[in-house]
């Protein structure tokens, strides 16, 4: 057995370590953990050997040197989505020749609207496998044994395989992703939506949440169908299935986001929806795609419009406009 390495010690990324560290052991012996030396979530672990959701288990390795974890064959990445183009141009200083990696962060880059796993492809000039995971899950309904679901895909079965038969356990079934485009931009925009639902929240205008839910899987599926993507993927574990964790728990950051922005107050966390957003709104606007949630969010997050009479607007549209075009 092989140790597995993760980079990116966030509350996510530090649970993906610890989860296959200690519920794949049959398969794994062990992970090696990396992040910037000098970032809190590096010195809080290295001080304490712990975050506010889990201790590492005596298998789990902290390193301040990138290269040390490249030594594995399996590397999750979970950084933010923002950052990961330069990480690509470090890592491609390296020998990956051969290796696999799991890119376990959900978004879009703003600058160019492209997927993680395009950036990759892009970047790193070298023979490796990448595969994307999706779907919904929460580190502190992890650890207290709360079972769910995920998908995990790839452009080549053998990667997928691997990594599902490598992962597999009794708290997170893993599922074969067949669309790789739809799977990616389902996962990217389900914090978009996160960031409706929030500001339905602080609004208090509870009752359109359904609404909401409805409505967005058919906008985000004429985007992914845009795109050469099955739209029915917007109604999978990427998207709606991740709708409890994003849309109306307490944990979800783009969640929160929304409700404080709402109620003019600073979230000051990561919500990798307010990026993803911006992105959303360059394809939409460039490809002449009808997004109208989006495009009121994007006015009332960037554009600074009156907030209820945006969102009031946005769902006084036609319904049978919101149905045209998907199928």
């Amino acid at each position: 057995m092989k140790n597995i390495s993760l980079i990116g010690c966030g509350r996510w990324g530090t649970f993906l370590a610890w989860y296959a560290a200690n519920y794949c052991k049959d398969k794994i012996s062990g992970a090696d953990l990396y992040d910037i030396p000098n970032s809190p979530n590096f010195i809080e672990l290295r001080d304490t050997r712990k975050n506010p959701y889990l201790y590492l288990s005596d298998n789990m390795i902290l390193h301040d040197n990138i290269a040390d974890v490249l030594q594995n064959d399996t590397i999750i990445v979970s950084i933010g989505c923002q950052y990961f183009r330069g990480l690509c141009k470090q890592l491609n200083s390296y020998n990956l020749t051969g290796k696999t990696f799991l890119l376990a962060m959900k978004g879009l880059e703003e600058s160019s609207a492209k997927t993680m796993f395009d950036i990759m492809r892009e970047e790193i000039k070298q023979d490796i496998h990448i595969a994307i995971l999706a779907g919904p899950g929460h580190v502190q309904d992890y650890m207290k044994g709360v079972p769910s679901c995920a998908v995990i895909d790839s452009d080549e079965f053998a990667t997928k395989d691997y990594l599902i038969k490598l992962l597999q356990s009794d708290l997170i079934r893993f599922y074969y992703g067949s669309d790789l485009i739809g799977n990616q931009i389902g996962a990217a925009l389900k914090n978009v939506i996160g960031l409706a639902a929030g500001i339905l929240d602080g609004l208090e205008w509870y009752g359109l949440k359904g609404a909401l839910m409805a409505r967005a899987p058919v906008e985000v599926g004429r985007f992914i169908k845009h795109f050469n993507g099955n739209p029915h993927t917007a109604y999978g574990l990427s998207h709606l299935g991740d709708y409890e964790a994003t849309l109306f728990s307490q944990h979800s950051h783009n969640r929160m986001f929304g409700e404080k922005f709402a109620r003019g107050e600073d979230f000051g966390k990561l919500a990798e929806g307010v990026p993803t957003l911006k992105a959303v709104k360059l394809i939409a606007d460039k490809e002449n795609i009808d997004m109208p949630i989006c495009q009121a969010l994007y006015k009332v997050i960037y554009e600074k419009a009156d907030i209820k009479s945006t969102i009031k607007n946005m769902f006084n549209r036609d319904l049978k406009q919101e149905f045209e075009h998907i199928a």
